[in-house]
């Protein structure tokens, strides 16, 4: 096979794909050939932002757009379904829905039970479940592919809250177990931004923004573009890579 590989006739699932990461994927995933599934949590808002997604895209395929979320196996297993009618393969998941709230490290008490459990159902459990739902599905496809999105939070211990660290380093480890259990047939990889030009942190403005970007060697912060060239290049260029944490902080880290 060669590379870079063109996605023509594969089926790309992106998770949390009307977000502002998601959304920039959708569109390189789809320039690279790939059909595309985006999904979005109920309410007429998140649908809204799913159906933008996909009039973004090149109407020459049959993109699209359905309910699920992550913390819901049953919802996910209807997905499944939905797609399996819809399309008869998946050859490409993509992790990309997250939740985070700010709490400063030290102080302890604020992160409470409720929200330790919260971000550990979103940011790792959903995204182990999304992958157990679709590892039949990937297999069968003989070249599947896994992505979720890590973060240098995972090794560095600094983000959003000590919660959010532990679950991204779990995602890390995950990465690495799934990658051993579910080869030859799929590769499980993560990229893992620094700090991002998303909403995603709320709270975080300009400020914080000028900041972190004159203490990185590249002097700026991420764009959705970056992190999303990082994952099509997963599926594009970097067909011999399992088990691996792509870092794309622009130098931050170091």
């Amino acid at each position: 096979m060669s590379y870079p590989k063109n996605l023509s006739g594969t089926v790309a699932l992106i998770v949390g794909g009307a977000g502002a990461i998601g959304a920039a994927t959708a569109q390189m995933l789809a320039a690279a050939g790939a059909t595309i599934v985006v999904t979005h949590m109920p309410g007429a808002d998140p649908e809204r932002m799913a159906k933008d997604v996909i009039a973004q895209l090149p109407q020459d395929r049959d993109h699209g757009h359905f309910v699920a979320d992550i913390v819901d196996t049953p919802s996910l297993l209807a997905l499944r379904q939905e797609i399996t009618a819809r399309y008869g393969r998946l050859d490409i998941l993509v992790n990309a829905a997250g939740f985070t709230k700010p709490v400063a490290h030290a102080d302890l008490d604020s992160l409470d039970d409720e929200l330790i459990d919260r971000m550990f159902q979103v940011n790792w459990r959903g995204q182990f479940a999304a992958i157990r739902t679709f590892a039949p599905m990937l297999k069968a496809s003989g070249d599947g592919l896994v992505v979720s999105i890590s973060s240098i939070a995972a090794f560095t211990a600094v983000g959003s809250s000590i919660a959010y660290c532990a679950a991204k380093a779990g995602i890390d480890v995950m990465t690495k177990a799934l990658a051993r259990v579910m080869a030859p047939e799929v590769r499980v990889l993560a990229v893992s931004p620094g700090v991002v030009d998303t909403q995603f942190v709320p709270g975080r403005g300009a400020d914080f923004n000028d900041k972190v970007a004159s203490s990185t060697p590249l002097k700026r912060i991420g764009a959705v573009d970056d992190i999303a060239a990082a994952i099509t290049a997963c599926a594009t260029h970097l067909g011999f890579s399992t088990g691996h944490i792509i870092q794309v902080d622009g130098g931050r880290a170091l």
